[in-house]
């Protein structure tokens, strides 16, 4: 079965009656107005507003398949799980929702029908399917719920499901979600909830589990030797912390369901590696062929499967517009080219730009009129040289110092990024092989101390993830509608948003500019949003067609590739006359008096023609 068949039968069945969902366009791939994070990483990411209370224009039941990317800049993400049967940065997140509607009984009961149905489903045998639930923990209780509801769902396939055989409790790390954590992590007003996650068994017969290095312990759905594959999660948004320990159930009931197709893919087709999918076949092959190495050779396939999955997720980001550089985007872009680079150099003994070039244009006639289009394989293919070509210059120069070097430390690691172009994961690479190791936390302070490369690189960016609604970041997100709005009737219309970071303290804030402000710009500025503030005007929102929302002048960035309706927040009475009005996906606060008193405590210059400001909220 194609993944084309899987993704088309998913929609299909959920859109169906008696389950009615209405099909929703995939968010960006990357974001340029999120302040918290680099890429859309799941299907709910951009469904966060809905799932905290707004109405969603398309009603209460959801679904979508949605193109994501996991990986950051200095933190661990998916990107070093890369290289076994199963892991990528790269991936489509097949989505439903329920927003106030259906929940657990009807959520298990259709996502297994879909999997094992002969005709409208992946006709998986029922037998291979396996559950997980929440063990529960002192401060939820078990989803006893969840395990009725497997049991009966088994039940009437003729398998008696038994706990620790057929269904399995977890703890928190591992069957729990909320946007900050485990429930002793959350933020009190935050939700969240437990999950229920299925697991295909491809089976003792292949040895997965003896083969690996777990072979030791018992195997179980969520052992880590591959014989059991993840293929979707059912989130079950329930509760809300009200305090210390303290949790109660929410009025309204959110699903949140996500399924990698790549996975599913897999598991229709009874192969527990992925990279043996359609989805990856063409640019294994291609990989085959610049290096004359073959993929069943069992020790090539780790470097091949990196090589593949980075090439893909570069494709990917080149398409939506980044370009290599030593910040945020840009620098994760590198990092995948140049890991890549190193990983075929080690498969075949160097490397080409024009195996980039034959790779990437496999990757573009994969997802040819899905997501990506063969009229720009040249636009993608030049970024792809000119990054390849000018990282094979210091490449063999910065190996040989590598061979120098006896004891790495931070400081050594960071040398070797700043002369030679060699990312963190790279440098870990080559001596984790001789058993040594890097403090992550030592280098952060070493890429701190050289504010030219980590300027836009901040904590809130190496952890990633979702948006942080705390009442504080909500408060600084509407004040920089505010300071954006502001500094273009002080300075005039040719500022726009180049870059922001919101945290609790305090927003940051990038713009074009050809000197910094004058003190006296800078009073008429915080003059003007705090005018805004003590008015308490409205922060409204409307959700409309793209082309409708730019009429309305309505600020955006143009080379952002947004979904076919949009939501517009304004701030005043009424949008055409609102003294801000940006494309956003929000949270706001609900009237500026909320906000508090603005202050700008710091400006500096970040490069040509380029301002950054710092304002807070005064206590």
């Amino acid at each position: 079965m194609t993944s084309q068949e899987i993704r088309s039968k998913y929609l299909n069945f959920f859109k169906s009656v008696p389950r009615n969902h209405k099909e929703i366009s995939p968010a960006p791939l990357v974001l340029e107005n999120d302040p918290t994070t680099l890429f859309t990483s799941s299907g709910m990411q951009p469904l966060v507003p809905y799932l905290m209370g707004e109405p969603h224009p398309k009603g209460k039941r959801l679904v979508n398949s949605q193109p994501a990317l996991r990986a950051h800049g200095l933190a661990s993400d998916d990107t070093e799980e890369v290289g076994d049967n199963r892991h990528t940065t790269f991936f489509e997140m097949l989505g439903n929702w329920s927003l106030g509607d259906y929940f657990k009984k009807e959520q298990l009961a259709w996502f297994f029908e879909f999997l094992t149905d002969k005709k409208v489903g992946l006709e998986l045998k029922p037998e291979n399917l396996y559950a997980s639930v929440f063990e529960g923990n002192e401060f939820v209780p078990k989803d006893n719920e969840s395990i009725e509801i497997w049991k009966a769902v088994f039940k009437k396939y003729g398998i008696t499901a038994e706990e620790n055989e057929r269904i399995f409790a977890y703890p928190a790390k591992k069957n729990w979600w909320s946007m900050t954590g485990t429930p002793d992590q959350m933020q009190v007003g935050h939700i969240g909830g437990p999950d229920s996650e299925v697991f295909y068994d491809f089976g003792k017969e292949l040895k997965l589990h003896e083969n690996s290095p777990y072979k030791n312990e018992k195997c179980h759905p969520n052992c880590e030797c591959g014989r059991y594959l993840e293929i979707g999660n059912s989130v079950f948004i329930q509760y809300k912390k009200v305090g210390d320990g303290k949790f109660e159930e929410l009025p309204q009931k959110n699903l949140d369901f996500g399924g990698g197709l790549e996975r599913l893919t897999a598991s229709a087709n009874h192969d527990p590696d992925v990279f043996n999918t359609d989805l990856f076949v063409y640019e294994i092959k291609a990989i085959e062929e610049v290096s004359g190495k073959s993929y069943h050779n069992i020790q090539n396939k780790p470097l091949m499967r990196i090589i593949s999955d980075h090439i893909k997720s570069a494709t990917f980001l080149i398409d939506a517009g980044v370009v290599p550089s030593n910040k945020e985007k840009g620098y994760v872009l590198r990092k995948f080219l140049r890991r890549a680079a190193i990983k075929i150099r080690k498969l075949k003994g160097e490397f080409k730009p024009d195996d980039f070039v034959i790779i990437s244009e496999a990757v573009i006639n994969t997802y040819n009129g899905l997501y990506l289009d063969v009229g720009k394989i040249e636009e993608v293919t030049k970024v792809i040289t000119e990054e390849i070509g000018k990282f094979s210059i210091t490449l063999e120069k910065g190996l040989k110092e590598t061979e120098k070097i006896q004891k790495i430390d931070a400081q050594k690691a960071f040398d070797l990024y700043q002369s030679y172009g060699f990312p963190l994961e790279i440098t870990k690479e080559i001596f984790s092989e001789k058993g040594q190791t890097i403090d992550l936390e030592e280098y952060k302070k070493e890429f701190e101390k050289h504010r030219d490369l980590s300027r836009t690189t901040s904590a809130g960016v190496f952890k990633g993830g979702l948006a942080d609604h705390s009442p504080e970041v909500v408060k600084l997100h509407t004040a920089t509608h505010l300071l954006l709005a502001s500094l273009r009737k002080v300075l005039g219309e040719h500022i726009a948003q180049k870059g922001q970071n919101i945290t609790k303290e305090r927003t940051r804030f990038d713009f074009p500019n050809p000197e910094k402000l004058t003190e006296d710009q800078i009073k008429k500025v915080e003059d003007l949003i705090n005018e805004v503030i003590s008015k308490d005007l409205h922060v409204n929102f409307k959700i409309m067609p793209k082309s409708e929302a730019e009429k309305t002048g309505a600020i955006h960035a143009f080379n952002e590739k947004y979904a076919d309706t949009v939501k517009v927040y304004y701030i005043g009475d009424d949008l055409d006359n609102a003294f801000s009005k940006e494309f956003c996906g929000g949270p706001h606060v609900s009237h500026t008096g909320e906000i508090g008193h603005v202050r700008i405590i710091k400006q500096e210059k970040v490069g040509s023609g380029m301002i950054r400001i710092y304002a807070v909220i005064e206590k």
